[in-house]
């Protein structure tokens, strides 16, 4: 890799051209990805595609002018000091803020180029567009504001928030309070019969937290492998797979712990205190992501939680 101070003024132009027409594929991948969920959003980026077509165009035309036809490929990563983005197949699905936080991250990286790079340069031309072209970044952001203004009414900006939280219910909260009611409600029964059979804290530990560890693996690739994500808008299987699973296990462990206390009693007693509240979490979230009403939340939870806790109790009884 070369550092950016042993750049000649012709390979410093012709990295800005490069990273223009990256940032440009970029933004268009952008648009396209957006387009059929946040279409007003999607205007936007191809408004800003648009403005770095620009920008490169200018780029090329004086780079002619000054050394000819001929324009070496000087890349990113060919350089210290840049950042190589992210590539927008990684992020999918995209998201409005992630798409945002990535756009605002390259205006910034390119902005600060052009002002070092300007300093570099001893061509008066050459000086005078990387400087424009700064101060031109630099008000990008003010760019993509105006475009949202226009385009981004408040109805539209309303219905892209709420299509954007609907996305966020389906590929994040779905999956996660799957297997956190999996975790919390299904390991009630091993436990607790694990627990009144053997009346010791340790022996309860070691199957709650078998059975905890046991599910999350099991609906962690049962939820991977039920969809690819690509019909259902549910996202990367593998990251519904894995959030899933992390919150099974620790909706199992949540009321599993206490039972490393040696006191049986005791332990009892904080599980299920801590059961009440896990409980209590599940039916807020039903309540607050899948618009449940509060009281049939809390009595579906309630239910479930206490015919599993009582089969266990039963069974570890007799």
């Amino acid at each position: 890799m070369r550092t950016f101070d042993s750049l000649s003024e012709r390979e410093i132009l012709a990295l800005a051209i490069s990273l223009e027409e990256e940032d440009e594929r970029i933004f268009a991948d952008f648009a396209e990805g957006l387009r059929e969920t946040f279409p007003a959003s999607a205007s936007v980026f191809d408004g800003m595609r648009e403005e770095e077509s620009g920008h490169r165009r200018r780029l090329i035309e004086l780079y002619r002018e000054r050394f000819g036809d001929h324009i070496p490929l000087v890349r990113r990563q060919d350089v210290k000091g840049l950042v190589q983005p992210k590539p927008v197949w990684l992020l999918k699905p995209l998201g409005l803020e992630k798409v945002r936080n990535q756009a605002a991250a390259m205006e910034a990286e390119i902005r600060h180029f052009y002002e070092k790079a300007a300093l570099r340069t001893t061509d008066a031309r050459i000086r005078m567009l990387l400087g424009d072209l700064a101060q031109e970044e630099r008000s990008h952001e003010h760019l993509a504001g105006k475009l949202g203004s226009k385009e981004l009414t408040p109805d539209i900006r309303q219905s892209e928030d709420e299509a954007d939280r609907r996305l966020f219910v389906l590929q994040i909260v779905q999956p996660a309070l799957a297997g956190l009611m999996d975790g919390s409600v299904s390991t009630l029964a091993p436990l607790f019969a694990a627990a009144f059979a053997t009346q010791n804290s340790w022996d309860a530990f070691v199957v709650g937290l078998a059975a905890s560890i046991g599910a999350g693996i099991s609906m962690g690739f049962a939820e991977a492998l039920s969809d690819d994500g690509s019909l259902t808008g549910r996202g990367h299987p593998w990251i519904r797979g894995f959030v899933c699973g992390i919150m099974t296990a620790l909706g199992g462990i949540g009321h599993t712990l206490p039972f490393l206390l040696s006191n049986f009693q005791t332990a009892t007693v904080i599980s299920v205190v801590v059961v009440i509240i896990e409980l209590a979490i599940i039916a807020y979230i039903r309540h607050k992501y899948m618009d449940t009403p509060p009281l049939a939340a809390a009595l579906q939870v309630g239910l479930g939680g206490a015919l599993v806790f009582a089969a266990g109790a039963l069974i570890g009884s007799s």
